[in-house]
């Protein structure tokens, strides 16, 4: 399946396709295809780019199951009675259907309602269908861009800038204008079909079908795109971020922070003594355990940039852009103190008799001299020291 176009020749300038394509390569989930003709159409085949959408996801989705109600169409057209004809061939369908008098109504109806499809005409009062085109597709560029403006490559891909991208609404413009110019200007302005009156009503069901059918296809890719993306950032056991998508984060945090010249502190700890833990009590309570800390760290790291991560084994990892040393070890003392008012039991422990942590912390700016690795050094070392201390303390390096 090949995304359409005009779509995208009309969403993404280059300089902002090459910025998404950038970004979907940097999170390592998506592959990417570039065609350009006179530097400005694109081709965006989802059969490439969506390789977490394959076949085998996608069987058993039938068209409209991501949907209990039936599709929602917008007809906006100023003659009442083509209005009534159009509205009584949708319901036929088993759509529900909105009427709107012009283009103006048109777009002030679709951010209250959020279509499935628009049925458009060219020739109204107010602001003619051409127009109104260009807004709602003005609608889904605004949404895209402010999605790649806010761009993290760790979480937001799935949950926003895919989402954005399949936002838009198809447009069918109907009219009576069925010259050359017309129709190049319907699709210039972003429609996506075009059918002159009077209707041909079998062919117009017909294309909406195809379109309905296209745009739920397109949000099937999304949901399951979503899933799988969630799938490969977060730890099964715990739920909260695993060490790959820790490195991605850690990464995109290096580059923006060295641009803005700002702290970022990283805290690394580990769980005293768990294997004598799991040795004890069983690898089934040793889940619990991490499950409970996991939870413990996840709610004390409650800046909306902070990132908790699995980091491996009974170690965890938090990531914490613009904060200073002193702003992390009260952050880790924070949660040592969680941790502790637990009270786990811990028998084998040889520093408490309650499940403790040793925490390492670094703090450091940014430079493109440096790398994300060596901050992990520090923190790892800062650990190391915490450990050979006797357990239980936070050591800042």
């Amino acid at each position: 399946m090949v995304m359409d176009n005009t779509f995208l020749a009309q969403v993404f300038s280059p300089k902002s396709f090459c910025l998404f394509s950038q970004i979907l390569t940097r999170a390592k989930a998506i592959p990417h295809r570039r065609f350009s003709s006179g530097g400005k159409f694109f081709r965006f085949a989802l059969s490439d780019t969506l390789i977490f959408c394959g076949t085998q996801l996608m069987s058993g989705i039938s068209p409209f199951s991501l949907s209990k109600q039936p599709p929602l169409i917008l007809v906006a057209d100023d003659d009442k009675t083509m209005r009534m004809l159009l509205r009584k061939a949708m319901e036929q369908e088993g759509y529900r259907v909105v009427e709107v008098n012009d283009g103006q109504q048109c777009l002030d109806a679709y951010d209250t309602i959020k279509p499935d499809i628009v049925l458009l005409d060219a020739v109204m009062p107010v602001m003619d269908g051409f127009t109104c085109c260009k807004q709602l597709l003005k609608i889904a560029r605004n949404n895209l861009m402010s999605a790649l403006a806010s761009f993290d490559t760790d979480s937001a891909l799935g949950n926003t800038v895919i989402s954005k991208l399949w936002e838009r609404t198809p447009i069918l413009m109907i009219t009576c204008l069925d010259d050359e110019e017309s129709v190049n200007r319907a699709f210039e302005a972003g429609a996506m079909d075009y059918i002159t009156k009077p209707i041909h009503w079998p062919v117009l069901r017909q294309r909406l079908r195809r379109l309905l059918q296209q745009a739920q296809v397109y949000k099937q890719l999304e949901a399951a795109n979503q899933a799988l993306q969630h799938i490969a950032n977060v730890d099964g056991l715990t739920g909260l971020a695993n060490r790959r998508r820790f490195d991605d984060y850690l990464n995109t945090q290096w580059i923006n922070l060295a641009q803005e010249e700002s702290p970022l502190s990283l805290i690394l700890c580990d769980i005293d003594f768990f294997k004598f833990y799991n040795d004890k009590y069983g690898h089934p309570d040793g889940d619990v355990c991490l499950q409970k800390v996991g939870a413990v760290l996840s709610h004390i790291a409650q800046k909306n940039q902070d990132l908790v991560a699995r980091y491996g084994g009974e170690e965890f990892a938090v990531i914490m852009p613009n904060t200073h040393a002193f702003g992390a070890v009260h952050v880790a003392a924070a949660m040592q103190a969680g941790i502790r008012n637990l009270q786990i039991t811990h028998d084998r422990s040889e520093v408490s008799e309650y499940v403790t942590l040793s925490m390492g912390v670094a703090t450091v700016v940014p430079t493109w001299e440096s790398s994300p690795s060596d901050l992990i050094v520090t923190a790892d070392k800062a650990l190391y020291q915490a450990k050979a201390e006797g357990r239980n303390r936070i050591i800042l390096k």
